[in-house]
């Protein structure tokens, strides 16, 4: 049974989202604010997913993302974010700190069961590509720069798009990262593709993987 956490300060929300968690068959875990959310994501074990609000009380959603992706048992745990209309500021910096997903608050079920869904089933598929390229390379993908990537003969922001790619982002969430519309990005995947005379995303994926993990085990 996948154990998700729910960081809320909203007593009506952080029930709801639990519930709704809950009845999926999740078991779930809440905490109120985010110093005491931080400290349940550190317990072992550690969740296997984490849906947060961005504004609370104690310590925001920002920071306890910086936290956990800072410690190396907890830096790959997916984190989705719960965020008002008016939050997109701190979204942008969130999304930069390496968040996963964002939902609007109040999101559906519907919203809610596919996002956590999806980034489960991401999380999965990755760790299975990440062991795969590991198996051929004995090193683990270096995802804290874009610069490698140049090296394919890609723009700086091509490399950019193509490092997020990597790590199972949507159009629509690169567009949010790197501050560009969802048509851009689509353009520069294009160009990735063609240049690197891939047909798809995944190729483009493994093939970034693979460059990362040899310019990890340059450096280490």
């Amino acid at each position: 049974m996948k154990r998700i956490l729910v960081i809320e300060d909203n007593e009506i929300l952080r029930r709801n989202v639990a519930t709704i968690l809950s009845l999926e068959d999740f078991e779930v875990e809440v905490a109120e604010d985010g110093k005491k959310g931080l400290e349940r994501a550190r317990h072992t074990p550690a969740p296997d997913l984490i849906v947060c609000d961005i504004v609370m009380p104690a310590m925001d959603g920002v920071t306890v993302l910086q936290a956990l992706r800072a410690d190396q048992s907890t830096a790959r745990i997916p984190f989705i974010f719960l965020t008002a209309r008016g939050d997109r500021a701190d979204l942008r910096i969130g999304m930069n700190a390496g968040a996963d997903d964002y939902l609007t608050k109040p999101a559906s079920r519907e919203e809610l069961l596919s996002a956590v869904r999806s980034r489960l089933a991401r999380q999965e598929l990755h760790q299975r590509h990440a062991e795969e390229t590991a198996a051929r390379s004995e090193t683990s993908p270096d995802f804290s720069s874009p610069t490698p990537l140049e090296s394919l003969g890609l723009t700086t922001r091509q490399a950019e798009v193509l490092l997020w790619l990597a790590q199972g982002k949507s159009n629509q969430e690169i567009a949010t990262i790197v501050g560009a519309t969802e048509n851009t990005v689509k353009k520069h995947l294009q160009n990735i593709f063609d240049r690197l005379g891939l047909e798809n995303r995944h190729a483009a994926s493994l093939q970034a993987i693979e460059v990362l993990s040899r310019n990890q085990g340059l450096n280490t």
